[in-house]
């Protein structure tokens, strides 16, 4: 849409304070409020105050200055009967939250200038905050971000997920091998939220479905066997300039009754608090295992948990606001972030035909209306299914919804003379093939009006791969909406060094409109703009290379090329390819000792799932590998490899703005999209990357000669694996990379145990899924011309310019204001500097 709202429209003319920002007055009313909260709050003098005990205090302060134009946002949503939209997601990301919301409402500096005169370090109390790790990687990331953007824009939106006691696993390296552990991000509480007791909805599980009469009608009615309590959680998300400010609504798992007293006076303790335990584990930790039956039906029952939860949440909220149930699609935009929600279709027409009395077929209608989603992989097993058995177990009435779904889909289809079995089998909502399997990727395509993937190429593989038969069907359906980064976040506060000099140089307006960072292509071949720049690229390396040091007692030359390669640990994002050409330099280096080769720093950091055993083999090659480069004193500190643990949105805060070269290597056509190949291009690395995800719009938009595109494209992917991938005569025709895998099948860098690895080289071998190999004598070329272009420092900094020039279209700000417009249809708004 291309009207606009306004911002807080009735919002007094002096609150909150960041419209007289770096004013001695406001820093003197920060200091005022912290020290009230100290006491008050805390309850702590602030003689006796810990840095914790500040932390908490400066937190509550700055939560303080969002809560007006909270008040304000609902009330102008409200008043005005607005479409809100919501996003249902299992993660969001949302990282350490004092410097975002500071840098929000433009107090960064009068809040230091307020703690400076009390003594208190403001950094020092950034890095006490523990990471809400709610998220695995990019897709719960993405949700933060627009969160964020959402808010920015003006947008009466909430997000829905889940308050895991533990986050994603704090990940250790011990001997080189990754180990799980609790992340206890609630271990002293957590200051920006408001527990919401009042708020909290029973969800059912398991049980029987009874058939009544009602209304001269049959009506099914659900009889749980068991109920569990979901409790809500706020968190106010402001946006940019504080001017808007939505909320991320949090649900925690309660057992109705917390304790069996006539088994616990029996003396069965544990009995006795056993329903609470099984409850409560719901919203316990992140993603648990599905690997076993216990696991999978867990994850199910979490799942639902909120999906459920959120839909009562909204619906309350509808009828309370606008009477009518019909309505609802009018009034409310859900969307679904990945398949994890899913179940929300089946639910959604569960409360309209079952509790609101709505006829099918209409509810039907307002259920497709309402709902959108977002695919966010091709990979098979990430497009969830879950067996019919366990399904019909814990969610009975929804599995009978489910089929009657499929049962009017299909009968739809044949009545339009599609009478093709196999046709029919490809777009059912279950699979017959390896015993009955719910479909949740096709259940959230037919009950949304609008799926969008997250690249073009991404999109266009959608189409054509995992929903190619239901794209046929509804060719209107699918859309595509590339991601972004929220610029707030990921340029302004964790690159002040490069902000400064982009506000000195294109004035203020930049904060507020990316879209100006365009202006910078004069100043890409200006001698004296590229030695400021270098200088606050090198003081972030600075930075890095001290948190390098610190977590890994390793030390590196800040002058070298920080080469990084940052994300979740899979197969497909090819870290191991990294770590061949890895070898290969580390070869080449001790070959020809004579050579001036320009020093490296290999830059490694991301988690493995618990149960995904290649994943954590491959962190282990990369710490043996990094174990043997360091300490050969033939390498004469031209290449460092380092392992970083626990990688979190704090630690990617450090990283990022202190990259040279962006490894986006992944196999092409398995990237939707990627989102640190955004983060890092702004922030001015260079990308080595294949043809994939949004690697193909970076491209087109920073110019070929400023990225380094190497590999297979998605098309030819697809060819050489119907070829085969058995590797042997690529192998012997790359000498390079066959000395490289015997190295590593030799135990060259697994002394402890020379047959460590020796599956992980005949995968590569024989069973290249991957396509490592194929890509290799590709990739170490490419690497060649990064090493040539990062000799020539002039153009070195005029490619790294031009890179954040041109990465203003990858904003969160543009992909939200896509979504508004096109799947959405609500008003935005830009802040008011």
């Amino acid at each position: 849409m291309t009207e606009t709202i306004a911002a807080a429209s009735d919002r007094p003319d002096d609150a909150p304070e960041a419209g007289a920002a770096n004013g001695a007055a406001v820093a003197a009313k920060l200091r005022e409020a912290v020290l009230e909260k100290l006491a008050y709050s805390v309850g702590k003098d602030r003689n006796a105050a810990s840095e914790r005990d500040w932390f908490i205090a400066v937190a509550l302060a700055a939560r303080d200055r969002m809560v007006d134009n909270w008040m304000t946002t609902v009330r102008a949503n409200y008043r005005e009967s607005r479409r809100r939209v919501y996003y249902l997601s299992l993660e969001f990301l949302v990282g350490r939250l004092l410097f975002d919301s500071l840098t929000n409402l433009d107090l960064v500096e009068p809040m230091r200038e307020a703690l400076a005169g009390l003594d208190v370090d403001l950094d020092r109390l950034r890095d006490l905050e523990p990471d809400a790790a709610l998220g695995n990687g990019g897709l719960g990331r993405l949700a933060a971000c627009f969160m964020e953007s959402m808010a920015t824009l003006g947008i009466a939106a909430h997000g829905y997920g889940i308050r895991y006691d533990h986050g994603l696993f704090r990940q250790t390296i011990a001997d080189g091998w990754q180990h799980e552990y609790p992340e206890d991000w609630l271990e002293f509480g957590n200051p920006w939220e408001f527990p919401r007791p009042e708020v909290h909805y029973e969800i059912g599980f398991g049980g029987s479905v009874e058939s009544v009469a009602r209304n001269e009608q049959t009506a099914q009615v659900w009889r749980p066997a068991e109920i569990v309590a979901a409790v809500a959680f706020d968190t106010p998300v402001v946006g940019w300039r504080g001017q808007h400010v939505n909320t991320l609504r949090l649900w925690s798992a309660r057992a109705p009754d917390p304790l069996r007293l006539d088994k616990f006076n029996q003396g069965d303790y544990f009995g006795a608090q056993a329903d609470q335990v099984r409850a409560e584990s719901i919203s316990k930790v992140l993603y648990p295992s599905d690997s076993t039956p216990a696991g999978q039906e867990l994850r199910l029952r979490q799942e639902y948990f909120f999906a459920s939860a959120s839909l009562q949440d909204l619906m309350r909220r509808h009828l309370e606001q606008n009477g009518d149930i019909n309505t609802l699609a009018d009034k409310a935009a859900i969307q679904l972030n990945d398949t994890h929600p899913a179940i929300g279709v089946a639910e959604l027409m569960r409360l309209l035909v079952d509790v609101h009395g709505v006829a099918w077929d209409r509810a039907w209608e307002i259920t497709v209306a309402t709902f959108s989603y977002t695919n966010h992989t091709l990979l098979p097993e990430a497009l969830e299914t879950w067996p019919a058995p366990l399904m019909e177990r814990l969610l009975p009435r929804h599995m009978q919804i489910i089929y009657l779904i499929n049962a009017k889909h299909l009968d739809a289809l044949r009545a339009k003379g599609l009478d093709d079995p196999q046709k029919l089998a490809a777009v059912s909502l279950i699979d017959e093939h390896r015993g009955r399997h719910v479909r949740m990727g096709p259940l959230a395509f037919l009950g949304s009006h609008k799926v969008n993937g997250v690249s073009a190429l991404h999109s266009e593989l959608v189409k054509e791969t995992v929903f190619r038969e239901l794209h046929e069907l509804f060719p209107d359906r699918i859309c595509n909406k590339t991601n972004g980064v929220t610029f707030r976040r990921w340029l302004f506060e964790a690159n002040p060094h490069l902000t400064r000099l982009l506000v000195e140089t294109l004035g203020k307006e930049v904060l507020d409109d990316p879209s100006l960072l365009i202006k910078l292509e004069p100043y890409a071949d200006d001698l004296n703009f590229q030695a400021r720049w270098a200088a606050a690229k090198q003081a972030n390396k600075e930075n890095l290379a001290r948190v390098i040091a610190d977590r890994t007692m390793i030390k590196v030359n800040p002058a070298a090329l920080f080469d990084v390669q940052i994300k979740r640990i899979h197969e497909y994002k090819r870290q191991l390819l990294n770590i061949l050409d890895t070898i290969a330099l580390y070869n080449e280096i001790r070959a020809q000792p004579m050579r001036d080769m320009a020093p490296r720093v290999k830059i490694f950091a991301g988690k493995a799932a618990a149960s995904y055993q290649q994943a954590k083999l491959i962190i282990k090659l990369a710490n043996d590998v990094a174990r043997v480069v360091n300490n050969d004193p033939t390498v004469r500190d031209q290449l460092k490899v380092v392992f970083l643990p626990n990688y979190n949105v704090s630690l990617a805060e450090a990283i990022i703005p202190a990259a040279d070269l962006s490894e986006q290597i992944s196999t092409a056509g398995m990237e939707a999209s990627g989102t640190g190949n955004m983060k890092m291009a702004l922030n001015g690395a260079l990308t080595i990357g294949t043809l994939d995800g949004a690697n193909v719009e970076i491209k087109e938009r920073v110019g070929d000669d400023n990225i380094f595109i190497f590999g297979l494209k998605a098309d030819e992917v697809a060819k050489r694996r119907a070829q085969g991938i058995d590797m042997r005569d690529t192998i012997a025709a790359a000498p390079e990379l066959r000395e490289v895998l015997e190295s590593i099948a030799e135990g060259a860098f697994s002394h402890d145990d020379r047959h460590r690895y020796q599956g992980l080289v005949d995968s590569i071998t024989y069973h290249d899924y991957f396509l490592v190999a194929a890509d290799f004598v590709a990739y170490r070329a490419a690497q060649a011309a990064v090493t040539r272009r990062w000799r020539d420092r002039k153009a070195w900094q005029r490619a790294a310019i031009l890179n954040t020039a041109r990465t203003a279209w990858f904003s969160s700000d543009r992909t939200i204001q896509e979504y508004a417009e096109d799947i959405w249809k609500v008003p935005t708004l830009r802040p008011r500097a």
